[in-house]
């Protein structure tokens, strides 16, 4: 069994299906950090399936499938980034709520998608799979192809451009202390 998917599953393209069922949600706001966008998140996780669907039952034979998934959609987004190579484009500021905000931590959610949005997609990565994913220096370097130096680094830049654009979350490391 591998994260609630049955290891009894009648065929590999069931065992697809359920996989896909139970690991979908996962992927896609993991996809969401990464990109800042739905749409494109919805996108990066379906490319990513469709890649894997090709491999499946080599994957699933070398055991649990979720690093592979996650190294294939990490390298996907990626790609995605090398090829377009766009400017980030702005969009307008959040309007204030009037009243007390119901949902206390949608500000501080918006303000990491938009302090994360701000960063360079490798560092974007490197918080995303150290801090979201919980993986440690070794395993970020196995997912992103580099060394364990190179993650070391990016994340020291990322957390310090953080620092330098959303002043306004240095109150959250301090409510983790």
């Amino acid at each position: 069994m591998y994260l609630g998917v049955p290891a009894t599953t009648a065929t590999p393209a069931d065992s697809f299906r359920d996989y896909v069922h139970a690991r979908v949600g996962a992927l896609a706001r993991t996809a969401f950090l990464l990109t800042g966008d739905w749409h494109l998140a919805e996108d990066l996780v379906q490319q990513t399936l469709t890649k894997v669907a090709a491999r499946w039952e080599q994957i699933v034979a070398a055991g649990n499938p979720d690093p592979y998934v996650r190294r294939v959609l990490y390298h996907q987004h990626v790609s995605w980034w090398r090829r377009w190579r766009r400017e980030p484009v702005p969009v307008a500021a959040v309007p204030e709520v009037a009243g007390a905000d119901p949902h206390a931590l949608t500000a501080t959610a918006i303000a990491v998608r938009q302090a994360l949005a701000r960063l360079t997609p490798k560092q974007r990565a490197v918080l995303v799979l150290r801090y979201f994913e919980d993986l440690t220096e070794t395993q970020t370097a196995q997912v992103l192809g580099v060394s364990t130096g190179t993650v070391k680094s990016q994340t020291r830049d990322a957390l310090a451009r953080l620092r330098t654009v959303a002043p306004e979350l240095a109150d959250l490391q301090e409510a983790s202390r």
